[in-house]
């Protein structure tokens, strides 16, 4: 028998709603190729694959079709499943050594509390093809060193967008961010991911994008503390701490299935 894997649905209290990803807890490391098979084969957002190690576990998510550098939702999916299997630790949060450096996650009750790096955006000019593949006027645009941030004008005109994702796709970057003061006074901002160029038309909730959105807002309004609602079909919220250079992201998961594949690590 193969691996053992769960599905998790990431930043919901609910199961079919928030960011579903793939977890696999594995003894070592098989080839590249043979994990990015896999992500291929679960064709969610993310699969997060993790080995344990001294200082906790390595953890590493691919998209469909490339490995990335900082994922929210999968590492938020990855202490879930550890959480679930009894794997947490005895004392002190669980740690993830990753390509972003080490990433810390703390359990406060049936929330998951993560420690990533702010992504900080710097205003830029907005490419062609990036206008013309969203189709709307925006009133900022901004990048960072992974994604593209652009502020529309309302919550509605980020509901509404139908983006060209071939357009989107030529970008030289991982994704696009959408994002817009919410309407609704339970949020301060909306958001959406749209990543075609890694195989990720719309994702549900992203987590990392908000790394970016944290220190974007705060600044805007002034205030620490966030609470947000990436608006995709499935729908998910996160709350942020902005603390210097680092920001807590809060979230819930509910597990949802498990299983094994039947081919063996190659």
């Amino acid at each position: 028998m193969g691996p053992f894997f769960l599905v998790v649905d990431a930043f919901t209290d609910q199961p079919f709603q928030g960011n579903p990803a793939a977890v696999f807890p594995l003894q070592k490391w098989p080839s590249d190729a043979w994990l990015q098979n896999v992500a291929l084969e679960m064709n969610h957002a993310e699969t997060a694959f993790l080995v344990p190690e001294e200082q906790g576990y390595r953890l590493r998510w691919f998209t469909p079709t490339v490995e990335v550098d900082l994922c929210g939702h999968a590492t938020l999916a990855a202490a879930k499943a550890l959480a679930h299997l009894e794997r947490w630790p005895n004392t002190g949060p669980l740690c993830f050594q990753t390509r972003s450096g080490e990433l810390r996650v703390n359990l406060q009750g049936n929330s998951f509390e993560l420690d990533f790096p702010v992504t900080p955006q710097i205003s830029c000019p907005a490419p062609p093809d990036l206008l013309v593949g969203l189709a709307t006027t925006p009133i900022y645009v901004g990048k960072n060193a992974m994604d593209y941030l652009v502020e529309l004008p309302s919550e509605q005109a980020v509901r509404n967008l139908h983006p060209n994702q071939n357009l989107l796709a030529t970008i030289p970057c991982r994704g696009i961010i959408v994002t817009a003061l919410s309407d609704s006074p339970e949020f301060d901002f909306i958001s959406r991911f749209f990543g075609p160029a890694v195989g990720v038309n719309e994702d549900p909730v992203t987590g990392s994008a908000h790394c970016c959105l944290a220190e974007y807002w705060s600044k805007k309004l002034g205030k620490n503390h966030l609470r947000a609602y990436q608006a995709s079909r499935r729908g998910g919220v996160v709350t942020m701490d902005l603390r210097e250079e680092r920001v807590i992201l809060t979230g819930q998961a509910v597990v949802m299935s498990q299983g094994h594949l039947l081919v063996e690590p190659s």
